[in-house]
């Protein structure tokens, strides 16, 4: 059965969308589902929390514009959160009873973590969307994790500038955008990415792992490669892709070859050839 899933498309694929509304705001609904069709389709929908609840008011429109399916979660003794317990539950039903591909936790909380292992154990990928603040523990369990502010909102706000105003708003927005170099930065830490000592271990391994002789690695092997050590996602890092993510360390040497196919090195290896020999 694990192998028909893997095996499947990503448009074939189904995915189990479990929202912990509590910790998840509705303004990244929609791009959290632009997201996970790049792996399948969110067939079951559901958000869990306390609707009587005045905080969760401003989902009503969410839960009917994407057909969300919202679960009523009474709070039976004050301080205890009923609603993970709920969550919990239908993973653990819906995991034996329907026929997935996946599951997609949309949370901050770590009390989770138990329950992305189980359900990594039978065969599942967990895709994970939450706050910077979400424990490393539950970050580092799910296949992938993105954080809600990585994503591009589906829904960009729209707003009216009167025309004698244009010529302003155009000169506020070039002054405050940033040059790539200014965005490559750990958004955690505020470091510059050469600095972050987990990511830098991680890319290099990644190459190290599929460099040839020459001492280069394909970029799209060393890519995979970082992605089966830890669940990161260069968005994370303040850029789209991992050849943006090689680069913005200025650790790694990049050529992109007559072909287009793109090739990394680590700049410590000094016994690497010139350039690719491919």
């Amino acid at each position: 059965m694990e192998n028909e899933n893997r095996a499947r498309t990503a448009p074939d694929r189904r995915i189990a969308l479990l929202i912990d509304a509590d910790n998840v705001s509705h303004d990244k609904i929609a791009a959290i589902l632009a997201e996970l069709s790049k792996y399948g389709t969110a067939n079951i929908r559901r958000a869990y929390g306390d609707w009587a609840n005045a905080n969760l008011r401003n989902w009503k429109d969410k839960l009917h514009n994407f057909a969300i399916r919202p679960i009523q979660q009474f709070s039976y003794s004050a301080g205890k959160n009923a609603t993970d317990i709920a969550l919990v539950i239908d993973a653990m039903e819906l995991l034996y009873t329907q026929k997935l591909d996946a599951f997609c936790l949309a949370s901050s909380d770590a009390d989770f973590t138990p329950l992305v292992m189980q359900l990594k154990a039978n065969g599942h990928d967990v895709y994970g969307f939450g706050e910077r603040k979400t424990p490393t523990p539950f970050v580092n369990a799910c296949t992938t994790f993105l954080y809600l502010d990585s994503l591009d909102d589906a829904e960009p706000p729209t707003t009216s500038v009167a025309p004698d105003e244009e010529p302003k708003a155009k000169a506020r927005s070039a002054a405050g955008s940033k040059t790539p170099t200014e965005k490559a930065a750990d958004k955690r830490t505020g470091k510059s990415l050469s600095q972050d000592t987990a990511l830098v271990t991680i890319l290099r391994g990644a190459v190290e792992a599929t460099a040839q002789d020459d001492g280069w690695a394909a970029m799209s092997a060393a890519g995979s490669a970082a992605k089966r050590q830890a669940p990161i996602d260069p968005r994370n890092y303040g850029v789209k892709n991992f050849p943006a993510l090689f680069a913005a360390t200025g650790l790694f040497d990049i050529m992109k070859m007559e072909s287009g196919q793109s090739f990394v090195a680590d700049k410590r290896n000094k016994d690497r050839s010139p350039k690719p020999n491919r």
